[in-house]
């Protein structure tokens, strides 16, 4: 699978409540330190769902290239 123009990112307001990593169909966030999440750029395909079920609102889909 070629790899996604997309990507997820998410801010450092998170507060790891463990929503994106429920709702992500890659596997692809994870929780860190139990203080907030991380993406895998490997797994992420940028389809959104984190951003959307996100209740804190920081999560974006970016450019690849930008989420660094």
């Amino acid at each position: 699978m070629p790899k996604s123009l997309k990507i997820a990112r998410i801010g450092t307001e998170c507060v790891a409540c463990g929503c994106c990593v429920q709702a992500c169909p890659r596997d692809a966030v994870r929780i860190v330190y139990g203080i907030t999440a991380r993406i895998i750029p490997e797994l992420c395909v940028g389809c959104g769902r984190c951003a959307k079920t996100c209740p804190a609102d920081v999560i974006d889909i970016v450019e690849r290239g930008a989420a660094l």
